[in-house]
């Protein structure tokens, strides 16, 4: 329905007014009429276009009918066509008749000036702004969906900016949107049209005009001038507190009489919605593998290096003046991008944590098309806020609801529950009733964290039983890798029970002598053996699997997987002393995955016949899928410190070919 405006007529004077294009005049003939008028005849110049509305019946006028009854129902509506070429150049005159019918006892005249407003973006999604007919005040998901699209402005032009401050200010203020000037064409450029430009503009002509305390900005048109320009940048990504959903107006005020305010005549809308921030898998393709340089970690730099080579993929190596002796590239950040129909570009999401790589993000890696998130995160951090605890799974479908940018996952704390002894027995027996008495607490990623994830929307979160492990990450326990069938990867648990079962295979076929971490100087080196007789050992590792067990659960269930999606990697974990799990030997779901390359670390489990049979076993396992596994020694230089290979490593990936606005969420 087109938007519709009551215009008040005079029998005094002539009325004058503005009639915008597609948009509809409904004349008050009822309020004007003079006392004694019964009827009343409605003629327009032919650049208007005049209906009556009679009896719920429309007319168009010119008609058969001549003079129509002065009725409470009555109503003249009018639209024009044609953008006027002089002010008052269009007319309507209504002529008023008492019930003699003879000469008109009244006349009203209405002077029309038609002009066009329209405030425009890319609604369609097709990467450059066009007129629609669909509602521009609204914004919907799905493949026929509409609506614009609005790109956070977080990265930075301007590299000399990217030096960090006096250290008070938030890391996230040294972004482009924090800028109130356009510093390059390269700015315009990654912000959201709302037009397109006719006429090329100096880059100092560029200024700002609205956002922060400047709520509203007035457009004063030459004579001649058919359009203004705008640029839009988000400076927020959706929030707990913020939808992600923005409203831009342009409304057309009539200049008042001297003394009085302006009086809106037309208003038109855009609603925008900000882009979200989202996760790339294991699946999709490596485009930059990241690693930190510290004082002991040589060999493991050069394994990755030469794993990214086999990859064809470049590798960045973070020094150690950057790093401060920080090896833990996973936890401090997480690899993600932003996406609108005109532009992709990178985005990196800073952990809570700040330990020794808290300002590489801002000064190695925000810069020109790459840019930073990160959330203020009052609370205590624990280990949990660290980023080896954020992972997405690859694209899914659950119960015929499809998550085509996958699901993200993070680990969290578990209501603990006790066993206790207590109540009133039961009559026939003297017996004790055992009762449940639930405990929450434990570790948790911060509150402010999980809700930035959450409002996405795009990569619906799901929460998993971490706090039993000491660090406390999904990497931990969980991997994806890409699979040529079925669902396009497989989803790889650590898994005691299995450990156990290959071992007792291998002391069954007489090697219950043959020892771990062989070749590691000043390591125990357990057998077989020693292993499977450890009763502690075998009862913790019972716990762990009973956790592990949990969360294949809920990942069944969240991410509508079978079993013949999922694969069991062989894995103990022991004690420390809070009774957490660490792993007894590097944890080789803890990988690197580049494409069809694995980085695993190298367990030094049992050699059997010349061959770690663990090693053997996960290639077993891998190697059908078309994969290559690579076994890395990190030992020593990330093991023994509580992570691996995944802990010290990151990936920047290709975006997904899926377009995010063509989800429902």
């Amino acid at each position: 329905m087109a938007q519709q405006r009551r215009v008040q007529l005079c029998t005094q004077r002539p009325t004058s007014t503005v009639c915008v294009l597609g948009t509809e005049l409904s004349l008050d003939i009822q309020g004007s009429a003079p006392k004694d008028a019964t009827a009343f005849h409605v003629q327009g110049t032919p650049g208007v276009k005049v209906y009556v509305v009679h009896e719920t019946q429309s007319v168009k006028l010119p008609s058969s009918v001549t003079r129509w009854p002065l009725a409470a129902g009555t109503e003249v509506l009018l639209t024009m066509e044609a953008i006027s070429k002089d002010v008052g150049d269009e007319k309507v005159r209504i002529s008023y008749f008492d019930e003699a019918g003879g000469v008109p006892v009244g006349r009203a005249m209405l002077y029309l000036t038609c002009v066009e407003i329209s405030l425009d973006a890319d609604t369609g999604r097709s990467g450059s702004v066009s007129r629609t007919l669909v509602d521009k005040a609204t914004w919907t998901w799905g493949p026929d969906g509409h609506g614009a699209i609005l790109l956070v402005n977080c990265d930075r032009d301007d590299p000399k900016s990217q030096l960090m401050g006096d250290g008070d200010e938030p890391k996230s203020q040294l972004t482009d949107n924090r800028d109130t000037i356009v510093c390059s064409y390269e700015v315009v450029c990654s912000l959201c049209p709302v037009s397109v430009p006719t006429d090329s503009i100096a880059l100092e002509e560029y200024k700002h005009v609205l956002g922060g305390d400047k709520l509203a900005y007035a457009v004063k048109p030459s004579r001649h001038q058919e359009e203004s320009i705008f640029y839009v940048e988000g400076l927020a990504f959706p929030d707990a507190g913020f939808s992600g959903l923005v409203a831009f107006h342009v409304t057309l005020l009539e200049s008042p009489e001297k003394g009085l305010l302006e009086t809106p005549i037309f208003t038109d809308t855009v609603v925008f919605r900000v882009a979200p921030w989202i996760m790339t898998p294991n699946t999709l393709a490596p485009l930059e593998v990241f690693v930190c340089s510290v004082e002991d970690n040589e060999d493991f730099v050069a394994a990755i290096s030469a794993l990214a080579e086999e990859a064809k993929c470049p590798v960045t190596v973070c020094p150690l003046p950057e790093n401060r002796n920080d090896r833990w590239i996973q936890d401090e950040v997480e690899f993600g991008y932003v996406q609108a129909p005109h532009k992709t570009f990178p985005v990196v999401f800073d952990s809570p944590r700040d330990r020794g790589l808290k300002d590489f993000p801002v000064r190695s890696i925000l810069g020109p098309d790459f840019g930073y998130v990160a959330q203020e995160t009052p609370e205590n951090t624990s280990s949990l806020d660290s980023f080896g605890n954020l992972e997405v799974s690859p694209p899914v479908t659950v119960h015929s609801k499809e998550y085509p940018l996958g699901r993200i996952l993070i680990g969290s704390s578990f209501p603990r529950w006790e066993m206790g002894f207590g109540g009133i027995p039961p009559p026939e027996t003297k017996a004790e009733v055992p009762s449940i008495v639930l405990r929450f607490g434990g570790r948790r990623m911060a509150k402010a964290v999980r809700n930035f994830l959450a409002a996405q929307r795009v990569q619906a979160p799901v929460e998993l039983f971490s706090d039993w492990l000491q660090v406390g990450h999904v990497d931990e326990f969980l991997s994806f890798i890409p699979a040529p069938d079925r669902k396009g990867f497989r989803l790889l648990l650590a898994s005691p029970s299995a450990c156990y079962q290959l071992l007792r295979e291998k002391q069954e076929m007489g090697y219950g002598e043959a020892t771990m971490f062989q070749g590691l100087h000043g390591v125990p080196k357990p057998s077989i053996n020693e292993i499977l007789g450890n009763e502690a050992l075998r009862k913790f590792n019972a716990y762990t699997q009973s956790c592990i067990n949990w969360n294949r659960d809920i990942l069944k269930r969240e991410l509508g997987l079978a079993e013949q999606d999922i694969i069991d990697i062989p894995q103990l974990f022991q004690a420390d002393d809070q009774a957490r799990a660490m792993a007894y030997f590097p944890d080789m779901v803890n990988m690197l995955v580049l494409g069809r390359h694995l980085g695993i670390p190298k367990p030094f489990g049992p050699q059997v016949a010349g061959q770690c049979c663990l090693e053997e076993r996960v290639r077993a396992l891998l190697q059908p899928l078309g994969l290559s596994c690579t076994f890395i020694n990190d030992f020593f230089s990330y093991h023994k410190l509580s992570g691996e290979v995944h802990c010290g490593t990151n990936v920047r990936r290709k975006p997904f070919a899926f377009k995010w606005w063509r989800m429902v969420p």
